[in-house]
C-alpha cells in the first residue's frame, strides 16, 4: 500500500476541510509514492517518537497535534521541531497531522472526551459557520429523477441525520438558442417557453467540485444554469466543544475527582464552587478560553478543558464553573480513536500505538 492510498482514509477519519484556518493539517513531510511499511500513531510527533517509528519499523507517523505549526525557514536541528523533521526525513519517515480536523468532527475529539465521561445528549458546542453552500439549478421534467441522484451521490443533500434532501418546484423557462446552439427542446433561434423543474440542495463547501462535476455529467442541457450561494446557517454537526448531560447529577467535589481519575489528571485548576450539582457538562479538548462564553449561553453548569490564564477564570462571573483538566490530559484518548479507526480500514499491515508519553507537563 502507497501512502497515497492512505491519505483518503485518513481524510474520512478527519476531513481536512474541517480544519481552522490557522492551523497546519495533513502530509506534513514525505513523499506520496512511498510504500508504507507500518504506521505509529502518537500524540506529538517529537524526535523520540521518530526513534520509535525507527526501530519499530514504521514509516509513517500520524499525530494529533502538527509537528510543523508555523513556517520553518531552516531545518539545522537547532530546536524540537527541526530535530524531529530532520530525523524523519534522513530515515523517509511520512509524518500526517489530523489536529483541528478531528477536533471539529463530530465523532472526534470532543465525542471522545464526553464519551469518556459517559455524557449523553451531547451535541457540538460551537457549531461552524460559513460551511454550507446551496446549489440551484433548473432542468426538465424527465431529467429531474436522475440529476437529483447524482447530486445526492456526490454528497449533496445532507441535513443533520437526513440524506437524500432536496426541495424542487415547477417553472416555465425560456431561451432562444443561437446559431452555435443545439437545444434540448426546441430549435435554434426559437424562443422556447418550456416547463422546468427547479431543484435546490445544500452541500459542505469542500465538496463543490465533486457537486459541479456530478451536475455537468448528469444534466441533459447544452449550457447548464445553476447557481450557488453561501449560507450563513451554522453547521449543526461539525464545530468545536461539545456539551452533554450526565446520566445522574454529581457533586461539584465529586464530579472533579471523577474527571481526574476518568482523564488522568495530574491535578484541575477550578474556579470557585457553588455548592450546586453537575448536570450539563460543556468540555473542549485542548486550550479552550475563548469558548467561555459559548459554554455560558449552553447553559453549562461546568466547562472542562485546558491552557486558562489566572483571568480567565474570573470570566466565570458566577455562572458556571471553570475547570482546567490540562492540555494533553483533554486529548489523551485521541490516539485510541485514532488507532482503532485505522484498524477496522487497514488489515494488511500494523498499526501501531506509540509508548511515548508525549505530555511535556509534570505534576509534584
Amino acid at each position: 500500500m502507497k501512502l497515497k492510498e492512505l491519505l483518503p482514509i485518513l481524510e474520512e477519519m478527519a476531513p481536512l476541510a474541517y480544519a481552522e484556518d490557522f492551523d497546519n493539517v495533513g502530509l506534513l513531510v514525505g513523499t506520496t509514492e512511498s510504500e508504507i511499511t507500518g504506521i505509529l500513531v502518537c500524540h506529538d510527533a517529537l524526535e523520540e517518537v521518530i526513534d520509535e517509528a525507527i526501530a519499530k519499523q514504521c514509516n509513517v507517523v500520524v499525530c494529533f497535534h502538527p509537528i510543523i505549526f508555523s513556517g520553518l525557514k531552516k531545518i539545522t536541528g537547532t530546536n524540537y521541531v527541526e530535530r524531529s523533521v530532520l530525523k524523519a526525513i534522513k530515515n523517509d519517515i511520512a509524518i500526517y497531522a489530523v489536529h483541528t480536523a478531528l477536533d471539529n468532527h463530530k465523532e472526534g475529539v470532543n465525542k471522545i472526551f464526553c464519551d469518556a465521561l459517559g455524557l449523553t445528549q451531547t451535541r457540538i458546542l460551537i457549531p461552524k459557520a460559513d460551511f454550507i453552500q446551496k446549489l440551484v439549478t433548473y432542468t426538465t421534467p424527465e431529467n429531474a429523477e436522475s440529476l437529483r441522484n447524482a447530486l445526492f451521490a456526490s454528497g449533496a443533500g445532507s441535513i443533520g441525520n437526513y440524506e437524500d434532501c432536496s426541495f424542487s418546484s415547477k417553472g416555465i423557462g425560456s431561451y432562444r438558442g443561437n446559431e452555435n446552439s443545439n437545444p434540448v427542446v426546441g430549435n435554434k433561434f426559437e424562443l422556447v417557453t418550456t416547463e422546468e423543474i427547479k431543484i435546490e440542495v445544500t452541500f459542505e463547501k469542500h465538496l463543490q467540485s465533486k457537486v459541479l462535476k456530478a451536475l455537468f455529467s448528469a444534466h441533459v442541457y447544452e449550457e447548464v444554469a445553476y447557481e450557488i450561494y453561501g449560507l450563513k446557517n451554522s453547521h449543526q454537526n461539525i464545530g468545536l466543544g461539545m456539551i452533554g448531560t450526565l446520566q445522574q447529577p454529581m457533586e461539584e467535589t465529586e464530579f472533579l475527582l471523577y474527571v481526574k481519575d476518568k482523564m488522568g489528571c495530574g491535578g484541575i485548576r477550578h474556579s470557585r464552587l457553588f455548592g450546586k450539582k453537575i448536570e450539563k457538562v460543556a468540555v473542549l479538548g485542548g486550550s479552550g478560553s475563548f469558548a467561555i462564553k459559548d459554554a455560558k449561553q449552553a447553559g453549562a453548569d461546568i466547562f472542562l478543558t485546558a491552557d486558562l490564564k489566572y483571568h480567565n477564570f474570573y470570566e466565570a462571573e458566577n455562572q458556571l464553573i471553570l475547570a482546567d483538566i490540562g492540555h494533553f490530559e483533554s486529548e489523551r484518548f485521541t490516539k485510541n480513536y485514532i488507532v482503532d479507526f485505522l484498524k477496522k480500514k487497514i488489515l494488511n499491515f500494523a498499526i501501531i500505538f506509540s509508548e511515548e508519553n508525549t505530555n511535556p507537563v509534570k505534576y509534584l
